[in-house]
């Protein structure tokens, strides 16, 4: 069986026609694409601990930590570099193997609050997991310090086409956005770089979000798939629950056209049954946030995702490796 090839140069038209196949047949190949780049009995648990919650000055119609959204979640202070590390040894004990840190601001500046980041960092990746963090823009400055520090990945998602941007937020702007993932990209640091489904964009956006990452000059390393969270005070609380079928399309399509990227099941994967989970998995997502709180939505906690994976007979994958596919582990 031929592997799939990396490509870059995806047409929109051939995305689309990738999405819209019939469902069996789309997940039978992101199946076998998944198999020829990744050893499908790993799934890799991440955490994300919300270092300093609330208050940020963005307008993201979804987000419960805007200033600008009448929500019940008040700006709070930042953690210490001894509560931080406390929640990780609780998270690594349980299986994590990526720990993320997460910052409600617009950007990252020469500060004090920067400088408690990267003792973080330092740490936690003395501890042997893989850190990340999701602090706003970079600058190259920022971006170096925190390669020195030891982080292995940023964070920094699309959230949807370039198209539909403006609608879902207004105080950056999405040229800023790729801006700072070629910051992240030129310091060495592991790409992780996603969007959201259920924020009002049609189908065209989808694609778009896909061709726009798919055809960097180099994938990002994770690909987080993130459902809407509709929370009160938000401009989109009402907004529909995406369906499970457009999610399995999203996962699927994404695993075919940036086949060595780790899917990341993220947000929303609180309302999947196991067995959308399972066929999630089949379709290429390889990675799960686990522990209760994904900055302040809620996800499955440690012991129900033990659970799943040992029904699905799925191991955690350990840090710093890919799920990379032995030849005697996928027949074709």
């Amino acid at each position: 069986m031929p592997e799939t090839a990396i490509r870059h140069d995806w047409t929109p038209a051939e995305i689309q026609a990738i999405y819209n196949q019939p469902m069996l047949e789309l997940v039978y190949q992101a199946a076998r694409t998944h198999r020829q780049y990744h050893d499908p009995r790993y799934i890799q648990v991440c955490c994300l601990i919300s270092v300093k919650t609330g208050g940020c000055p963005e307008n993201c119609k979804y987000c419960a930590q805007s200033a600008h959204n009448p929500t019940d979640l008040p700006a709070q202070p930042m953690l210490s570099l001894e509560e931080v590390l406390a929640r990780a040894k609780q998270m690594i004990a349980k299986g994590a193997t990526r720990i993320c840190l997460g910052a409600a601001w617009r950007e990252v500046r020469p500060n004090k609050p920067f400088d408690s980041i990267l003792q973080m960092v330092e740490q936690l990746s003395a501890m042997g997991v893989e850190v990340c963090c999701t602090l706003g823009m970079l600058d190259k400055p920022a971006a170096e310090k925190l390669a020195s520090a030891g982080i292995y990945a940023y964070n920094h998602n699309l959230d949807t086409s370039a198209e539909f941007y403006q609608q879902v937020v207004t105080t950056r702007t999405y040229e800023e956005r790729l801006a700072t993932l070629d910051v992240v990209e030129q310091a060495g640091i592991s790409v992780c770089c996603g969007g959201i489904l259920g924020l009002g964009e049609s189908e065209a956006d989808r694609i778009s979000l896909l061709h726009t990452l798919a055809t960097r000059p180099h994938h990002p390393e994770s690909v987080p798939i993130n459902m809407l969270w509709q929370i009160p005070g938000t401009p989109l609380a009402q907004q529909a629950n995406v369906p499970f079928w457009q999610l399995l399309r999203m996962i699927a399509t994404t695993r075919l056209v940036m086949p060595r990227a780790m899917v990341r099941l993220s947000c929303g994967r609180q309302r999947l049954s196991a067995v959308e989970q399972a066929m999630c998995f089949m379709a290429g997502a390889n990675s799960i946030h686990s522990g209760e709180l994904l900055l302040t939505v809620p996800t499955p906690a440690f012991d129900a995702d033990d659970e799943l994976l040992q029904l699905l007979g799925l191991q955690k994958l350990p840090p710093y490796q890919q799920t990379t596919c032995e030849t005697t582990c996928c027949p074709p």
